[in-house]
């Protein structure tokens, strides 16, 4: 009889799974379960459409310091297969990648299509079933490990010797996890922008500034960001939630965040170039005259912070007003009143507890047969291809075990 293997979950991590499975062992009987009548929905929409693949960052050691929870455990994963593997696999499989002065890596035709259908053809090249808008509702494990029963929302009863669960941050994946017996650390959101309630602020959308520090305490994070029409977000934002995910969680997302609007200079060095400015222009308005790289509307939200008005002159303002504004620029607080959404590419951290995994083959270490990929697992990154190399990473090591 040939071995008999489940995937469930049509993302980036089921697909690469079940490829790498069916690679591995051509006479496998390889099935994709996804509910959805859309598989690898998640890939289409990443990336505004054009699906960030993975970043160029090829030193394990360098590339999990971008990984707030899991990093530790990625290091030895990524020994054996990293951003380079992947570049490799594509390319064998037709489709190249480029990559971008952040260091995000795409494919050249600058579409999420050419990942998604290059998945779809290999999959059906290699006899991988795919059984989309098909919905399981429950696993059972069978005794010495002899093997799954996995229960359909139709009735219909599938039997496997080896399953692999790549749900991503579905309910439905945490549901089979704990029913099979593992832990799953609660799932929060990650990658996320934050809403504040200064109309002021908010009349500034459009503006960006980089770098900027930002500060919620003890958590600093340094890089772009953009001011929108509910708040802030910007890699620096996005960053920050990501290692903040847990904190800002438990704080109902109510949180006060510091902002260095020019973290090259110490506040003293901001100082005294302000009073450069104020000796050489003291006649001048001070909303005119910044003395300081920051875009012309954002100064002037900056000084009305500091109580000076746009009459208000360099040669007027007394030293105390001149630290308030210092202050301003250097450590204003900003208060976080809620959180909207990066686009559709929400992350969540938290899932299957990895001291349960086998890091080496991704197996559950109380289940037999049982794998695990992608964001099922307590894993998750921050922007920039991060997360789906992750994906990649854990569903290659889990198909080539199950396949062996």
């Amino acid at each position: 009889m040939p071995l008999k293997v489940i995937v469930i979950g049509g993302g980036a991590a089921g697909f690469f799974g079940a490829i790498a499975c069916a690679e591995t062992n051509p006479h496998a009987q390889v099935t994709l379960i996804e509910a959805s009548r859309q598989p690898l929905a998640k890939v289409l929409i990443s990336g505004g459409g054009r699906c960030n693949v993975t970043h160029a960052c090829f030193e394990p050691a360098e590339l999990v310091q971008n990984y707030p929870r899991g990093g530790k455990a990625l290091r030895g994963l990524f020994t054996r297969f990293q951003p380079q593997d992947t570049v490799a696999w594509f390319a064998a499989h037709g489709v190249h990648l480029h990559t971008e002065a952040d260091g995000r890596m795409f494919p050249i035709t600058n579409t999420s299509e050419t990942i998604v259908e290059c998945l779809i053809k290999t999959a059906a090249s290699l006899g991988v079933e795919l059984r989309s808008g098909t919905s399981v509702i429950s696993v059972k494990g069978q005794p010495q490990g002899g093997g799954f029963e996995i229960t359909l929302k139709s009735g219909a009863i599938e039997k496997s010797d080896r399953l692999l669960l790549a749900t991503g941050s579905s309910h439905i994946g945490y549901k089979l996890a704990r029913e099979l017996g593992h832990q799953i650390e609660p799932p929060v959101p990650s990658l996320f922008t934050f809403n504040i309630a200064d109309p002021k602020l908010r009349n500034l959308a459009g503006v960006s500034v980089n770098p900027v520090q930002l500060q919620l305490s003890p958590l600093r994070q340094t890089g772009a960001l953009l001011i929108t029409h509910w708040g802030l977000s910007g890699p620096a934002v996005l960053k920050l939630s990501a290692w903040g995910a847990r904190v800002l969680h438990s704080n109902h997302y109510q949180d006060r965040l510091s902002i260095n609007w020019l973290p090259e200079f110490s506040p003293e060095q901001v100082r005294q170039k302000m009073l450069v400015v104020k000796q050489e222009w003291g006649r001048k308005a001070i909303a005119l005259h910044r003395g300081v790289e920051l875009p012309h509307r954002l100064w002037q939200y900056l000084i009305s912070r500091a109580d000076i008005t746009t009459e208000d002159r360099w040669a007027e303002i007394s030293h105390k007003t001149l630290n308030r504004l210092v202050q301003e620029i250097t450590q204003g607080e900003y208060l976080i009143q809620g959180k909207g959404a990066f686009k559709e590419e929400f992350v969540t951290c938290g899932g299957v507890n990895l001291k349960e995994v086998d890091l080496k083959t991704m197996e559950s270490r109380l289940v037999p047969g049982l794998y695990f990929a992608g964001e099922i697992l307590d894993i998750d990154g921050v922007t920039g291809g991060f997360n789906f190399q992750s994906a990649w990473t854990t569903a290659y090591l889990a198909g080539r075990a199950m396949g062996d």
